[in-house]
């Protein structure tokens, strides 16, 4: 693969170059523009804008902010996938925060459709499709960060979504139909590379539980009371109670947060909340381990005699960052920045609905520098442009050019050296829905018997 291709890395790369301006002006007004998932419209004005202003026909997902636009060499062969994500977070302590709405791109988003954006001029470029076969599919996609839950749920109910996740939505939609492969790339902090490989990370299940007891005077009659923030809070230790059961080798995560604990000091409180995710490396794991943390919270209520009713729903699943696209990216940084820029990383326990595309085609996302501070901490920011959107826009543009030259035989060894887990999406969609549920976990029969459903 090496051989003479020194000199195409450096004529795509210079493709790239010619469009550096055009990227770090869309990092510049996606910065000050943030925006939380399926709310990015100005973001998706902005970049529609860009896209056809380099001549792209745009087909938008209508009702929900996203895109997508292609690039076709006029020749059959494989179909890439460039993804770039719209959603901001929210962080209300950093000081470039949205006042109003608290978003901030405190995760580094908006370098992934600035160099999108890049991939998208540099192959509009006079000579980039020569000799390449088969067509590129840019997808800006929304509602990458499981926040906002409030506002989704309003969506669903409304029929606007039926999934949380953004690139869910999108498969649901058909935006990838026809794409073999995707690729992406993500911001980090590291001083030392350029570059940081991972081999994968979790999926999740987000999860609400809501309990109910009885109110009652808190000072006058707490007898009379069924403290709902109490089962909560046992629900809680008897969660804690189970991680030693956790092994390392699943990279298991629980993480709860209570959400409402009563309204008034003096009222035995009648409702408790609690949202959280399971995490873990392998979808068995997430579906054992949240039966074990239904069990518990189930238990917890039954101890106290309150009812707690648990809402579980699909979040992502896990991520294989592909093995042959990884190798591929490996020989293109190491010929066009030198030997030493990349930090090998392994498995990763934090999780993306890229997860759930990498289930049906082979997809890579591994991590570039340029950021500085706590990822989704109140100092974070991009400190340098170039490294985090223009070298990951150069290297998956040299990617390309390897997926897609020589009639495609790079491309189609990528798809034919990958195992899907599931052979289409409907067979995907099944298996996800599966997880959703929404169940009453104590019921009580008389005085003396509580029965539990986990």
């Amino acid at each position: 693969m090496r051989g003479n291709m020194k000199e195409s890395y450096k004529r795509y790369s210079s493709f790239v170059e010619k469009n550096k301006e055009r990227i770090y002006s869309a990092i510049d007004y996606i910065w000050k523009h943030p925006e939380v998932g399926y709310k990015e419209w100005k973001t998706n004005a902005y970049l529609e804008r860009e896209f056809e202003n380099l001549g792209y026909t745009i087909k938008c997902a209508g009702d929900i902010p996203g895109f997508l636009a292609e690039f076709d060499t006029g020749r059959p062969g494989p179909k890439v996938g460039v993804m770039g994500e719209l959603d901001a977070l929210m962080c209300a302590t950093h000081p470039e925060a949205d006042k109003e709405t608290k978003a901030v791109h405190a995760c580094g988003h908006l370098i992934q459709t600035a160099a999108m954006l890049g991939v998208a001029a540099a192959f509009k470029e006079k000579g980039a499709a020569d000799g390449l076969c088969g067509s590129i599919r840019f997808l800006a996609v929304p509602a990458e960060e499981t926040i906002d839950l409030a506002f989704r749920e309003g969506l669903v109910e409304q029929g606007v979504i039926q999934y949380m996740a953004g690139k869910i939505e999108f498969l649901r939609r058909g935006f990838f139909d026809g794409v073999d492969m995707a690729m992406m790339f993500h911001a980090d902090t590291r001083e030392d590379v350029l570059f940081k490989f991972i081999d994968g990370c979790d999926g999740c299940i987000t999860k609400h539980f809501e309990y109910k007891g009885v109110a009652a005077h808190a000072g006058g009659a707490p007898h009379k009371g069924v403290n709902a923030l109490y089962a909560a809070s046992l629900g809680l230790q008897a969660c804690n109670s189970l991680r030693e059961t956790f092994q390392e080798k699943d990279y298991v995560r629980w993480h709860p947060i209570v959400t409402q604990a009563g309204v008034a000091a003096n009222a035995i409180p009648a409702v408790a909340s609690l949202d959280s995710y399971v995490r873990a490396a392998t979808l068995d794991t997430m579906i054992a381990t949240n039966k074990k943390i239904n069990r518990a919270i189930a238990a917890s209520a039954a101890a106290l005699g309150a009812h707690v009713t648990v809402t579980d729903k699909p979040g992502n699943l896990p991520f294989h960052s592909d093995v042959t696209m990884s190798k591929c990216i490996e020989h293109i940084i190491t010929d066009m920045f030198g030997e030493g820029q990349i930090a090998y990383a392994g498995w990763d326990t934090q999780s993306s609905d890229v997860g759930d595309i990498s289930s049906l085609m082979p997809v890579v996302q591994h991590l570039c520098m340029g950021a500085v501070g706590t990822q989704h901490g109140e100092d974070y920011y991009i400190a340098d442009q170039e490294k985090a959107a223009v070298n990951p826009a150069k290297v998956m543009t040299c990617l390309i050019y390897e997926l897609l030259k020589d009639n495609g035989a790079f491309g189609r060894q990528v798809i034919e050296n990958y195992t899907p887990l599931y052979q289409s999406k409907e067979e995907y969609f099944a298996a996800i829905n599966k997880i959703a549920m929404q169940k009453e976990l104590v019921t009580y029969e008389g005085e003396e018997k509580a029965v539990l459903h986990f």
